[in-house]
């Protein structure tokens, strides 16, 4: 008896902190940039809601998220670091000649604004590139 009612405790422990979790998401907003001379992209995210802009001064394309996709955005974004985005280290330098636009990812969550340093747009730092990725694709739909 006591095994099982500990085990059903682990349980609701466990469900209570992965609601949390997507609790918090309602008040993050995550942003993706990518922008060079001839280059304009601004995608955002935030309660299963996405914002994309293609172009300087263009209105925002606004959709909603399904719930496929939103459990993956929320699976990426428990991933990273917070703390750690000013720190990271872009893979590549195309953007210091112009080769690639510059990107940047900036997570806006409970008045707190985390953001990493510019790094070349389509070559994220490994330890952002799943949310990268998952945040770009809104601008192929």
């Amino acid at each position: 008896m006591r095994i099982v009612s500990l085990l059903l405790l682990t349980l609701f422990i466990a469900t209570g902190c992965c609601s949390q979790k997507k609790a918090d998401m309602k008040s993050t907003q995550i942003e993706y940039s990518a922008l060079s001379r001839g280059y304009y992209k601004v995608i955002t995210v935030q309660n299963k809601t996405v914002s994309v802009v293609k172009e300087r001064n263009a209105e925002a394309v606004k959709s909603n998220i399904d719930d496929a996709k939103w459990n993956k955005i929320v699976d990426a974004y428990s991933k990273v670091n917070l703390e750690s985005l000013n720190t990271l280290k872009a893979p590549t330098d195309k953007r210091t000649y112009d080769g690639a636009a510059i990107g940047n990812l900036k997570i806006t969550k409970e008045g707190k604004t985390y953001e990493t340093p510019g790094f070349d747009n389509g070559f994220p730092p490994k330890e952002i590139e799943k949310l990268v990725n998952l945040l770009v694709d809104f601008s192929k739909e």
